[in-house]
């Protein structure tokens, strides 16, 4: 049951991770940003890598705390 609860995190964060990535780095080229390549000393495909485990760890966050808000309370489900 545990391993179920973690792909329904896990799977639909790392969609959405891919989604957003794919948005933001249509329009922003991650070289041009300056405090990039000079302080973090990284490539593209590096900043390409740490954006996509942020977005995961964000969405997941937000995965959780839905699972988490979900579940019922006493055996009944919260009033909306």
């Amino acid at each position: 049951m545990k391993l179920h609860r973690f792909f329904l995190i896990v799977w639909p964060s790392a969609l959405g991770a891919a989604l957003m990535e794919m948005l933001v780095f249509s329009v922003l080229d991650p070289m041009e940003i300056p405090s990039v390549e000079h302080a973090l000393g990284v490539t593209s495909q590096g900043v390409y890598t740490m954006a996509f485990f942020a977005f995961w760890a964000a969405i997941s966050f937000a995965c959780t705390l839905t699972l988490f808000l979900a579940q019922p309370v006493n055996g009944k489900h919260a009033p909306l």
